[in-house]
């Protein structure tokens, strides 16, 4: 993001960048998805054996981490409408993204945040299944993953009323995420060592 983000979208366009930069972190988690999907089924014709197995285990395990994401910003839209509604008063959705232009900034480059690691993840994956890519690198995607949605979740609760059930739901996303994000490096670890101890294993016939 620019530094003079704040120069360039005028003040009453602020509410309309955060509801364009939601729809868009969505778009992207649905196309992290999809591609997961496509990649699974290329590696069930070109992988067996162990290989297979490993990358399955991978693969699945992104997706449940995406599916939690996904839920993660559903319920981090339904909590900002809530907050815009309850706090706004007489002033329009626009004026109160606009009084509260630092909430709102820290928003967008949070959601912003969460697409891109989405993104990122599913490059990774593809590197480790399809490719020769390092296990390393999914590994440090998913952290980063899990500290983008931390990202959102505090942006969120800044101005969430503290009973509020969107926000207790969005704190019970936020747990389930980090739980899956660690369930993909276990995946991740776990499989680079079986591979490994394969390959080993192949050495030693020779």
């Amino acid at each position: 993001g620019s530094p003079e983000f704040s120069l360039d979208v005028r003040q009453e366009e602020l509410g309309a960048v955060v509801d364009k930069e939601m729809a868009a972190t969505s778009a992207a988690i649905e196309d992290a998805v999809r591609r997961i999907e496509d990649m699974m089924n290329q590696a069930r014709h070109a992988s067996s054996g162990v290989k297979l197995e490993v990358n399955e285990r991978i693969l699945n395990s992104c997706t449940d981490l995406m599916k939690a994401i996904r839920l993660l910003v559903t319920t981090s839209t339904s909590l900002q409408k809530e907050i815009v509604e309850s706090g706004r008063g007489a002033a329009t959705q626009q004026e109160f993204y606009a009084k509260n232009s630092r909430w709102t900034e820290g928003l967008i480059s949070a959601s912003k945040a969460v697409g891109w690691g989405a993104t990122q993840l599913v490059e990774a994956a593809d590197k480790v299944v399809l490719h020769t890519g390092k296990y390393e690198e999914l590994i440090v995607c998913s952290h980063e993953i899990a500290a983008s949605t931390a990202q959102l979740v505090a942006a969120s609760k800044v101005k969430a009323n503290k009973h509020s059930p969107h926000l207790s739901r969005l704190q019970e996303c936020s747990r389930t995420v980090n739980e899956r994000a660690a369930n993909v490096v276990a995946s991740t670890k776990s499989g680079q060592e079986q591979i490994e101890d394969r390959d080993t294993m192949d050495f030693s016939g020779l």
